[in-house]
């Protein structure tokens, strides 16, 4: 007989037992390896967040660039420091103003 048929003759619950053991350890290993890939708080998930993290850095700086040519315009506007071309510039867009000699092409 081979070692095998032996040991089973002789323990087969057990060897049984063993085997549904050893089943149910690599089905939990195989459930959390799965779990820490591709879960809600996995490696995948991590990585998707790190991008996302990224994009709204890069739309934090536009923005601020944004807020600070806003700024600016504001301030050469204010009555502290007025900016006359700038001031001509929004006239003219805003009220549609031009001079008699001007050629406006719209």
């Amino acid at each position: 007989m081979t070692l095998l048929r032996t040991i089973t003759a002789r323990f087969p619950a057990r060897a049984l037992g063993d085997a549904v053991l050893s089943f149910a350890v690599l089905t939990l290993i195989v459930y959390f390896a799965y779990a820490a890939l591709q879960g809600n708080h996995g490696m995948g998930r991590l990585i998707e967040v790190e991008q996302e993290a990224r994009d709204l850095e890069v739309t934090l700086a536009r923005l601020q660039d944004e807020a600070a040519g806003l700024t600016n315009r504001t301030r050469r506007l204010s009555d502290d420091f007025l900016d006359l071309d700038l001031l001509d510039e929004r006239a003219r867009h805003v009220l549609g103003y031009a001079r008699p000699d001007e050629i406006v092409i719209r």
